[in-house]
């Protein structure tokens, strides 16, 4: 009987190549939400791989008994409901490692984006026909990162590779975590791996929005940064979420930026994906992507190599 994998939200070429020398049927043809559960059983996947398009809730599982394996291409875990399938016995794996760098990037892309003014002069410059000098004035004021804070809430691997951008930028580091206490990031300089120590038992959340100049949120979800914590918060503050919509509640968010009390937004993710606010998306103060952390050909490929790693190992 073959051994059949549904990868349902896609998977690099090079993790399909390993699952299949490996003796499984990789299918990629993407399957209809309402139509997963008949699909699966209809067709006898072992597994099912998604990214974060699908989702895995009570239904799916209960609907599922031949299921062995749900497989989540990235970090985040709340398209599954994990605990449940864990319950009736499915193992739920994910791929924690693969996608830091390019999410961390991703982050840094926001922050030039902010302090040069791009998210808004790619916007003005197609259209401001005779007002060159004009928007050359206008965003004559930006700032350098060198020598700013950077804020880091989630210490996690992604927050720790910001960490090293941000040291490798000359900037500071102030970071927390509930579940780490100290890290030592190492920083590559011309092939030699230089380590830097980051303790975080003796800085609170408290610390790190109050004295940063950007900050960045690298957590599973939670509704964490509304009016009351942006309060606490310098003036001109540039604040990145690439983790969960919601992290930062946005109509306290729109409320922050037309006040001015933060200079900029870099938002990755949102509370109503698919659809985000209008106002978000208009918001001339608010740098944009399509929730892209991971969408890197190197990720994916890393992604897709881990997957294929542990699926291997699971079904074996």
């Amino acid at each position: 009987m073959a051994k059949k994998i549904l990868a349902n939200d896609g998977i690099d070429a090079v993790g399909k190549e390993m699952l299949e020398k490996a003796g499984f049927t990789v299918v990629t043809d993407k399957v209809a939400q309402e139509n997963l559960a008949n699909e699966i059983n209809a067709k006898g996947y072992l597994a099912l791989t998604v990214r974060s398009a699908t989702k895995v809730r009570k239904d799916i599982i209960d609907a599922c008994p031949g299921l062995k394996v749900i497989a989540r291409g990235g970090v985040g875990m709340d398209n599954i409901d994990v605990e449940y399938a864990k319950e009736k016995g499915i193992n739920v794996i994910n791929t924690p490692a693969a996608s830091s760098n390019s999410v961390a990037e991703l982050v840094f892309a926001h922050a030039f984006s902010a302090v040069r003014f791009l998210y808004d002069s790619n916007r003005q410059m197609p259209d401001g026909e005779g007002k060159f000098d004009e928007l050359k004035k206008k965003y004559a004021k930006g700032v350098e990162l060198r020598g700013k804070t950077f804020g880091i809430v989630g210490f996690g691997r992604i927050g720790q590779a910001v960490a090293k951008m941000a040291l490798g930028l000359g900037m500071k580091v102030l970071a927390f975590d509930p579940f780490v206490s100290e890290a030592t990031i190492m920083i590559d300089i011309d092939g030699l791996d230089k380590p830097v120590p980051v303790k975080l038992n003796t800085v609170g959340m408290e610390k790190v929005l109050q004295n940063s100049d950007f900050i960045t949120f690298h957590v599973p979800g939670g509704k964490l940064i509304t009016r009351h914590e942006i309060a606490s918060m310098k003036n001109g503050v540039i604040l990145i979420n690439t983790a969960r919509g919601g992290v930062i509640k946005e109509d306290d968010l729109l409320e922050a930026l037309n006040s001015g009390k933060v200079a900029c937004a870099g938002l990755d993710v949102f509370e109503n994906e698919p659809k985000p606010s209008v106002a978000i998306l208009n918001n001339p103060k608010v740098s944009l992507t399509p929730h892209i952390g991971a969408a890197t050909n190197e990720a994916q490929e890393r992604i897709g190599v881990e997957l294929a790693e542990k699926l291997i190992e699971a079904l074996k």
